[in-house]
């Protein structure tokens, strides 16, 4: 079926059916209906590319993301997804586990080729932001990340005001020695948590012990958890729940009972972290507002806002089993 297909059945003309397909001012509302009517009789499906012609605009964003399918940024581009879809946008995907800054500018011009309205980054590392937030696209950026450089606006969950409320869980039920087995030196992730920890164990007067890093598998959760065995810590406070998952278990394989020795309290709140043994104590990320915060952030940018919004999106901390009060 073509627009003129839509046009006959409608008793339009084509241009008429144009404007109603591109969403264009002065068609009467009983005509848009009309035409609608047919295009869904038909199940006409107009050509993105004859559309750009018309429009200047292919509804389609780029997205760039780097690192691996972890649980955050998989939850990112799955919702992000959504909403673009409900927005009537197309998105096109450029994945990559190691990006270095020619990659990315690769994967740039690529999807710049595609005529992308505009690229959203979700990013990793520090350097995978630095190496497109500087450069002259001539497309809006969206970075799905903490940060504060270059020409671009962002969208993020706050990771920082995540880790100060679950330490601050652990602070009342009364542990004074709170541990933390963070994520990957290099991810922004990973940095904004441990910075969360160290401030709020400084603002309530407690110590901040050397950090035990991780990679954010299960495997590198269990090896720092064979270290807290002999660990004088009753809390430990881990940067993901798959570590924590590892944590838990090598705690119980050395003969200590959580939350009985020794709280957890996790970070994400993946579907299994209910399911845990015992359930998990962690904090809860909003990816459906994420993807939806980041549409919309896209849309504003398209519609020529002066502003560079940093927008962060605050997690709440999901009480269950894992931790319990120091006098229990």
């Amino acid at each position: 079926m073509t627009i003129f297909d839509v046009a006959r059945l409608a008793g339009v003309s084509h241009q008429t059916v144009s404007r109603v397909l591109n969403d264009l001012p002065n068609v009467r509302p009983s005509t848009r209906e009309r035409v609608e009517k047919a295009i869904a009789q038909l199940r006409y499906t107009p050509s993105q590319a004859a559309r750009a012609l018309v429009t200047r605009r292919s509804r389609t964003i780029g997205l760039i993301q780097t690192g691996g399918p972890d649980y955050g940024p998989s939850s990112t581009l799955l919702y992000f997804n959504e909403a673009a879809r409900e927005a009537r946008y197309a998105v096109s995907i450029a994945s990559m586990l190691e990006a270095d800054a020619a990659a990315l500018r690769s994967a740039a011009e690529l999807l710049l080729r595609q005529n992308v309205e505009a690229i959203v980054l979700i990013a990793s590392t520090a350097k995978d932001v630095a190496s497109l937030a500087h450069e002259e696209l001539g497309v809006p950026l969206i970075v799905v990340a903490p940060h504060e450089e270059g020409s671009a606006a962002s969208v993020a969950i706050d990771h920082y005001a995540g880790a100060r409320a679950a330490v601050a869980h652990l602070a009342e039920l009364g542990h004074v020695d709170i541990r933390h087995v963070s994520g990957p030196e290099q991810s922004l992730e990973a940095r904004e948590r441990v910075r969360g920890w160290r401030d709020e164990l400084s603002a309530r007067g407690l110590v901040a012990t050397p950090v035990l890093t991780g990679d954010w598998s299960p495997a590198s959760g269990y090896l720092h958890g064979q270290s807290l065995r002999t660990s004088p810590a009753t809390a430990v406070f881990v940067a993901n729940d798959q570590m924590a998952l590892g944590v838990i278990h090598s705690l119980r394989d050395g003969g200590l009972s959580v939350p009985g020795d020794v709280s957890i309290v996790g970070f994400d709140d993946i579907p299994e972290a209910a399911h845990f043994s015992p359930p998990l104590t962690t904090v809860r990320q909003d990816f459906v507002r994420l993807g939806r915060d980041v549409m919309a952030t896209v849309l504003a940018q398209l519609d020529d806002d002066a502003e560079l919004p940093r927008t962060a999106i605050t997690p709440s901390v999901i009480e269950r089993e894992s931790t319990r009060s120091r006098s229990e």
